[in-house]
């Protein structure tokens, strides 16, 4: 939803301050819609945002990324805005989300069952069988006319939320792919634009309000009104309103954008250029200032150069891993209080900012702490609620 409200806003922007034609103004509104938390959190550097505006901007932008592309991908394929083109183009979006889903779960699921099923020779084939299988799941997504963006967006959660081999060395894999898709993003961007072409008052000056406008109205009215019913505290709201910075998405759009022969493409792009760069630039540089300004708690992101693991040939299905929260039942009670509360499980090790702690019986759990627990497959969803459920005042 905010994707559609920040380029319908951006839009009108474009067509009445600077008479852009509307196909053309919802163009560039839609390119520079999609947000990047990855921008977020590099600039506030080894701290991240704790609580739930860190996991709004993360799930902001991991849903709006396939809505903006696909909303592009049908504009570009109708070719212009008429009464016949927006029915065409609601169709082929409704079509697109709805078979990405579809594949996604699907392939997910499929996944899944592959991962599991299915052993490999050696641990560093794991990570590349994944790469290959969500290229597969992109492209049957591309070729049903669907979204292949969300098909993986979605195989990933489905993934995600599941137990297999070499899962830890699999993640660790994609998030340095996706670091590197980060940083080769902007070196496209820095290799397709010249200064000279962003020095023209027709790039920059439009560029430079719609950034504003985005910043400073059109954000504020779309993404805060949506907020509303989350119950987010008022400087939480804040943050998540003003951290919408762009990043590689709005660049792929324009890139897209500038590929399709649009009308005065060039100049299209290089106003998506001008807003990703003030973005970035500006608007990220100041998100460290508005963070302490608004009081939002933070918490250190301090690198953990040693793991500790063991192998094992099948599955330890008795094995849970869970993390304390605030006000749950375990929280501030000693490991023997908390295993007479529940019953038959074993807390074999706990970790605590970073460093293990000492297990006995008098050995006090904390907020954040992550717990081993030993305990049988069918009491999962009990053990989670007595970790990761918050207490509520009535019980």
């Amino acid at each position: 939803m905010t994707t559609f409200l920040t380029a319908a806003g951006a839009a009108v922007l474009l067509h009445a301050g600077f008479g852009m034609d509307w196909y053309l103004a919802l163009l560039v509104a839609t390119a520079v819609a999609p947000t990047d938390p990855a921008v977020v959190f590099s600039v506030l550097g080894r701290r991240e945002v704790a609580g739930r505006a860190g996991v709004i901007l993360q799930g902001e932008s991991g849903a709006n990324d396939p809505v903006g592309i696909s909303l592009m991908s049908a504009l570009i394929a109708a070719g212009e805005l008429s009464g016949h083109a927006v029915g065409r183009v609601g169709i082929e979006f409704v079509l697109q989300m709805a078979i990405g889903g579809v594949v996604g779960v699907v392939g997910g699921h499929g996944l899944v069952w592959f991962m599991r099923r299915v052993p490999l020779p050696s641990e560093g084939l794991y990570p590349l069988r994944t790469l290959a299988c969500v290229l597969l799941l992109f492209g049957v997504a591309t070729l049903a006319h669907g979204s292949g963006f969300l098909a993986v967006f979605v195989a990933g959660f489905v993934v995600g939320d599941a137990r297999a081999p070499f899962k830890r060395e699999i993640e660790r894999f994609h998030a340095a792919l996706a670091s590197l898709a980060e940083i080769v993003a902007f070196v496209a961007l820095g290799l397709t634009v010249t200064l000279s072409q962003l020095g023209h008052p027709n790039v920059w000056v439009p560029g430079l309000v719609l950034w504003a406008g985005i910043t400073l109205v059109i954000r504020p009215l779309a993404v805060g009104t949506c907020l509303l019913p989350a119950g987010l505290p008022r400087n939480e709201r804040a943050f998540v309103v003003f951290a919408g910075l762009k990043g590689a998405v709005p660049i792929l759009l324009g890139v897209l954008l500038r590929a399709a022969h649009i009308p005065d493409a060039e100049r299209l792009y290089g106003i998506v250029v001008v807003v990703v760069l003030l973005s970035v630039a500006v608007q990220g540089g100041l998100v460290p200032t508005m963070a302490r300004w608004l009081q939002i708690p933070m918490r250190p992101r301090e690198p953990a150069p040693w793991s500790l693991g063991v192998r094992l040939r099948d599955e330890p299905e008795r094995v849970h891993r869970l993390t304390v929260a605030s006000r749950a039942a375990a929280d501030g009670h000693t490991i023997a209080y908390v295993a007479d509360l529940f019953g038959d499980m074993w807390i074999s090790l706990v970790v605590r900012d970073l460093n293990l702690v000492p297990v006995t019986s008098n050995t006090r759990l904390q907020a954040g702490d992550e717990v081993l627990v030993l305990a049988e497959p069918e009491v999962q969803r009990a053990l989670a609620d007595l970790f990761e459920r918050p207490v509520t005042p009535d019980g």
